[in-house]
């Protein structure tokens, strides 16, 4: 069973990533190793094809972490979220899943799924109440090291 809460959180705000702003994601990737492990190519490549669900989070004047996805018809798909370690259980996590998941409701997305490593407890739980529920699990998706992953789905309007 899924929790369908959703925690409040100190982020200054919300805002919609800029070119300028890939330096520092890429620094906080490099702090995050349990996110998705981007190369600079690669983070340029999504902020190419999917600017407008790239958002940073904002904790006072600094960029304390990031959320991508895409859309595609009408499934959108969590695609990366890292919050730099000081910033970390201040709702700097959850402001951007929420801005993202307001932002696939308008798209007219009608499931959001996601993939999150098994051994990512801290990750699952996150999401869990933010109101994500598995329904799935990759075996050997992930490399360095090899591991499942588990899919995670939420309807969109669930949990919010």
């Amino acid at each position: 069973m899924c929790a369908n809460s959703s925690r409040s959180g100190s982020v200054t705000r919300v805002t919609a990533c800029r070119k300028e702003d890939l330096p520092e994601i890429e620094a906080i990737l490099q702090l995050s190793p349990e996110a998705s492990a981007w190369s600079r190519s690669s983070l340029t490549e999504v902020f190419e094809q999917h600017s407008k669900y790239l958002l940073i989070g904002w904790d006072d004047k600094h960029i304390a972490g990031f959320i991508s996805g895409r859309v595609v018809t009408d499934e959108a798909e969590i695609l990366n979220l890292a919050v730099k370690p000081v910033s970390r259980r201040r709702g700097v996590g959850g402001a951007l899943v929420q801005a993202l998941l307001e932002l696939f409701g308008r798209e007219g997305a009608a499931q959001v799924f996601l993939e999150v490593r098994e051994s990512n407890a801290a990750a699952i739980t996150f999401y869990e109440r933010l109101g994500l529920c598995q329904i799935g699990r990759r075996p050997e998706y992930y490399r360095n090291p090899l591991e499942a992953a588990l899919v995670l789905a939420l309807r969109p309007g669930a949990g919010r």
